[in-house]
């Protein structure tokens, strides 16, 4: 039962070092790889942040050797690249790794479709347009579920109908 809350000095010292060791390597690479390594632009990306920390958790347990975790974690930011690259270059791969924003209401009209398609309720778009600081739904244009999964709310404007930033949206 002792083994629970403390092993033994030599454990402690080992998980201290690796930590520090994996850290810094980890900090390196993304210095290195920039800043779409920790975006959360779309559930690729997500999956890559999950599997750097997977990944950086199993360096400072020890689980796999430092140089081990290290390959892993150039592994992991290479392919992210390579597949960004993949997207970029093809619009059929893009369509593969990324989906597209989402149209859930659209001037005083709930998307019911978009919305069961989506597992987002009336009560969540709700609530989002809550958060964006809005009293009435009325003075709401659209709600938009991102491709990072969050929710986007845009206000009607005094401006034409010529708004480009919903060109991009599956409307169902």
């Amino acid at each position: 039962m002792k083994e629970i809350f403390f092993k033994d000095w030599e454990s402690l010292w080992h998980v201290a070092l690796c930590s520090l060791i994996a850290f810094f390597t980890l900090f390196l690479f993304v210095r290195i790889s920039g800043k779409r390594t920790l975006a959360k632009l779309n559930a690729f990306d997500f999956i890559v942040t999950v599997t750097l920390g997977s990944t950086l958790s199993s360096m400072i347990l020890a689980k796999v050797t430092l140089a081990e975790g290290a390959a892993a974690l150039a592994i992991i930011i290479t392919l992210q690249y390579v597949l960004a690259w993949a997207a970029r270059s093809n619009k059929t791969i893009e369509h593969l790794i990324n989906s597209k924003p989402v149209l859930l209401y659209y001037n005083d009209t709930f998307l019911e479709d978009a919305m069961k398609r989506e597992g987002i309720t009336k009560e969540e778009v709700l609530a989002e347009i809550r958060n964006f600081r809005m009293e009435q739904i009325n003075q709401v244009r659209a709600v938009v579920l991102e491709l990072n999964g969050e929710i986007s709310v845009i206000k009607k404007s005094d401006y034409p109908l010529g708004d480009t930033s919903l060109q991009d949206i599956d409307t169902v």
